[in-house]
């Protein structure tokens, strides 16, 4: 049964697990090489074959595509690469019929460049669009206003010549940031959700959130102390005056009014904010009120698990840190990858994936998955004449070049991978006729075949689904943790190493029997000597 229709109207995003779409990426429909609505549409069924509760869309909106969909021309349309809003409704209807939940992202630091709202704010600085934006006079010797940088290279700033003052971008030039200090801006803002939940979203992932805030004095940024040679040169200087400011969070909850504005009995609507930040920090993002409750993001994304090392006492004290950080009531979510960050099957080798799936699907909490992860995707190499990614342009060398993990979705051993009946946007991974959905989907002993499991088993035990989680401790590199409810307890051990380890007596008490394993061989006999393989994972239960 999916999480969402148990009789807790959070229960879908508290316990659900989140599917992460790059629409670009995931289904041709018409044959242009690009993935677009009625694409993901059409592979519905591959999704709720899989389990998951809800579908997390990157951008849809009508875009230049200076940053695929990044800097938003307009809030309350679509793009014409992805399809209609009629395309849109069908979408959100057909996951409705399958039960299964629509998570919008939403862009609100920054729109395009070519958005109206700051056409009219350029024309002059009298316009009373004119605040709607950061602008600033320059320096008094010239030059920018200060010393803030964009994330994507080079000042934060960008002059106008018919004006003659700066405007600020915390990324490309082409998105420029916009002035949440300016009630009209938050009332805008606020009514374009309104315009996605009236069509049926379930929720926003809202983008760079921590960052919607700048210093209103302006003030400069200070060095980073701990910054080195081969750094990013956005990271020169420590974010102080340009994220996480306290502001944010008087944002943060008006926009979970609004949500709540569209909530009923059955299934409340979810806000999932995207902060980049220390474990101490994201328990502001849930809005603690004064009267205790929680009323800030359901879910502020945590994404420790992309730069922890991949090893055992690494992993536990990050998840010690995390559950101890978390305000009483709020409810943990945990990301193996994204969009934006090198996919787990590189990180920590292909040989890891399974055990990482087992580790993501286990822990307390909303796990989120991104397309491609559940067959092995790695990172795909790309040639400099293939590179698209602006970043990656503005700051070439530094390997933070979004396309490897872009790459699209391989369906089967058809040409171009079922994806497309064009030339993809991007190249496929060149393993794409061995490795794809319908190849696993045959294979028993599949990685594909184990996501399947590790959620409906997730499913089937209150254990997994909501039940508290204990370290067990650590053995060399090998991990362990108890997942516990009412009248079950459920054991899960991983071990991280390339060698073959022995399980400690004291994980195994209380436990008869594999639920499942990671190495698809694995009997579901306990043995006397119980021994985990290189990289395994096991579920033991009674």
């Amino acid at each position: 049964m999916p999480a969402g229709s148990t009789t807790s109207r959070d229960a879908w995003w508290r316990n659900g697990v989140v599917y992460h779409i790059y629409p670009r990426s995931f289904q041709d429909s018409n044959g242009d090489g690009i993935g677009d609505l009625q694409g993901i549409r059409s592979r519905l069924d591959y999704l709720l074959d899989l389990g998951v509760d809800a579908v997390w869309l990157s951008p849809v909106y009508p875009s230049p595509m200076a940053d695929f969909g990044y800097d938003v021309a307009d809030y309350c349309a679509i793009d014409p690469r992805f399809g209609t809003l009629a395309d849109f409704d069908e979408l959100a209807a057909s996951l409705r019929a399958r039960g299964l939940k629509l998570i919008l992202d939403f862009v609100p630091n920054h729109t395009s460049i070519q958005h109206p709202w700051f056409l009219e704010s350029r024309r002059s600085r009298d316009n009373e669009w004119r605040d709607w934006y950061l602008w600033r006079d320059p320096a008094p010797g010239g030059g920018a206003p200060n010393n803030w940088l964009s994330q994507f290279g080079g000042p934060a700033w960008t002059f106008d010549p018919h004006t003659g003052q700066y405007y600020c971008h915390s990324f490309l030039k082409e998105q420029p940031d916009l002035n949440w200090r300016h009630p009209p801006v938050r009332a805008a803002m606020y009514e374009a959700m309104r315009f996605w939940l009236r069509r049926g979203v379930d929720g926003f992932r809202l983008d760079v959130i921590y960052c919607v805030v700048k210093d209103e004095l302006f003030r400069d940024n200070p060095p980073n102390p701990e910054f080195a040679a081969g750094m990013a040169p956005a990271l020169r200087l420590l974010s102080t005056c340009t994220a996480d400011r306290p502001e944010v969070q008087d944002i943060v909850a008006g926009m979970r009014r609004v949500v709540d504005e569209f909530g009923d009995d059955a299934s409340a609507r979810v806000l999932i904010a995207e902060t980049y930040l220390p474990i101490d920090r994201l328990a502001a993002y849930y809005g603690r009120e004064a009267d205790g409750s929680l009323r800030g993001a359901q879910l502020p994304f945590n994404f420790h698990l992309i730069g922890t090392p991949w090893q055992a006492a690494a992993i536990d004290a990050l998840i010690r840190d995390y559950e101890a950080m978390l305000p009483e009531g709020a409810a943990p979510n945990w990301v193996l990858g994204n969009h934006d960050r090198s996919r787990i099957a590189t990180r920590a080798g292909a040989a890891a994936a399974p055990l990482a799936a087992m580790l993501l699907l286990t822990l307390r909490g909303t796990p989120t998955m991104y397309y491609g992860d559940e067959i092995g995707l790695s990172d795909v190499p790309l040639a400099a004449e293939d590179v698209q990614d602006p970043w990656e342009k503005n700051e070439p060398g530094f390997g933070h070049g979004r396309d490897p993990v872009r790459t699209p979705m391989p369906w089967s051993a058809a040409p171009e991978a079922g994806f497309t009946t064009a030339t993809p946007w991007l190249p496929l991974n060149a393993d794409w006729p061995r490795r794809n959905v319908l190849e696993q989907a045959s294979e028993p002993g599949s990685l594909l075949q184990l996501y399947r499991r590790l959620i409906a088993l997730r499913r089937s035990h209150p254990a997994l689904n909501d039940g508290a989680w204990k370290s067990l401790g650590v053995a060399g590199n090998t991990l362990a943790y108890a997942r516990q409810s009412a009248g079950e307890r459920i054991v899960v051990a991983l071990n991280f190493s390339a060698d073959e380890v022995a399980l400690s007596a004291h994980w195994l008490a209380d436990c008869g029997r594999v639920l499942l394993s990671s190495h698809p061989d694995r009997t579901a006999d306990l043995p006397d000597t119980f021994c985990l393989r290189p990289n395994e994972g096991v579920v033991l239960g009674t």
